[in-house]
């Protein structure tokens, strides 16, 4: 009895053992997280008048240290080598990579990007990369920039061309928020006649300790002219004849039968004819509604947007309750 309890107990350790080296083997494929880094200027038009704000971008890339599966999780990007801050994290992609921008202020900065580890996969970090902020933008809270419409800088009238926008938080904005969120509404000014832009989301959110940038989608329409009037169905303009008959008919009957009636009665008669005239010209009248032209011809013909090329201004704006904050860039784009 006592043996086998033994031989049982000893199988048990065993088993669990083989499990613990099985885990222990699923978390140990390594990663590799790699890092590139640049720097390019952002040019605004207001808080203050053409100053260049320059943003950093930090490309991070999560690959395996064995076998095709690509890591997911999460990475981050830290700044300072003895008490790092963390700028921001993002979840990669499918293929194993994000993108962070920031406006760092002026001076030395040393970026390092974390990889946390997820599932089978073993946590990771980049080389450290040294970045060089000369002369950072002052007097806004954030800088704004906006792609190129696609699928083309110039669209046909009555298409719709998309952009990104981007807002970058500068460290004083942030630092200003303390423990609450921050909202930037988004819009656009200077549009062509005929033509919108909606922002999907229209107000971003910036989040306490948050330094990198959030983006909008920016959809700009354009209309186009349609050739021919749609007349609309028979049925529809005809739908109220009858009624307007059977009210409209008796009625002038009546009144010529009364003008008939007393014709022998000289300013009586005169006046029975003279309202059968006043109604017959109202009647006529009724052919200038807009709802009767519209059952009869149809709703007018579209104007196409003008053609021609067109800088409108994309603007960003805050408010603290008391004052307002505000940047703007331009998109340019032509109308054919």
């Amino acid at each position: 009895m006592g043996r086998g309890w033994r031989l049982k107990t000893v199988a048990g350790l065993g088993i669990a053992l083989a499990a613990f080296a099985i885990a222990a083997g699923a978390q140990s494929v390594g990663t590799q997280t790699s890092m590139a880094v640049a720097t390019s200027a952002s040019s605004t038009q207001t808080n203050p008048a053409g100053s260049v704000c320059q943003l950093t971008t930090a490309t991070v890339t999560v690959t395996p240290g064995s076998g095709t599966t690509i890591p997911s999780g999460t990475v981050t990007i830290e700044d300072g080598v003895t008490s790092p801050v963390a700028l921001g994290s993002q979840t990669v992609n499918a293929s194993g990579q994000t993108s962070f921008t920031f406006a760092l202020a002026s001076g030395s900065h040393s970026l390092v990007a974390v990889y946390g580890g997820s599932g089978a996969f073993s946590s990771s970090s980049s080389v450290s990369q040294a970045v060089s902020v000369t002369s950072q933008c002052s007097g806004t809270p954030y800088a704004i920039s906006v792609s190129s419409l696609q699928p083309s800088s110039t669209l046909t009238a009555g298409e719709t061309g998309t952009a990104t926008v981007t807002v970058t938080p500068l460290p004083g904005y942030v630092q200003g928020l303390g423990s609450t969120p921050g909202f930037i509404t988004l819009s656009c000014s200077s549009l062509p006649e005929l033509s919108s832009c909606v922002f999907s989301p229209a107000e971003v959110e910036i989040l306490p300790g948050q330094f990198e940038a959030v983006t909008s989608n920016l959809s700009l329409q354009t209309q186009a002219a349609r050739s021919a009037k749609t007349r609309p169905p028979a049925a529809s303009r005809r739908r109220n004849g009858p009624l307007v008959f059977a009210l409209l008919l008796p009625g002038l009957l009546g009144i010529g039968g009364l003008a008939w009636r007393v014709r022998g009665q000289f300013w009586t008669g005169r006046l029975m004819l003279l309202a059968l005239l006043g109604l017959v010209t109202v009647l006529g009248t009724t052919g200038c509604n807009p709802l009767y032209r519209y059952h009869h011809d149809g709703p007018p013909v579209n104007v196409p947007t003008p053609s021609g090329t067109y800088k409108i201004f994309v603007t960003a704006q805050s408010t603290n309750g008391v004052s307002a904050d505000l940047n703007s860039t331009t998109l340019t784009f032509t109308v054919q």
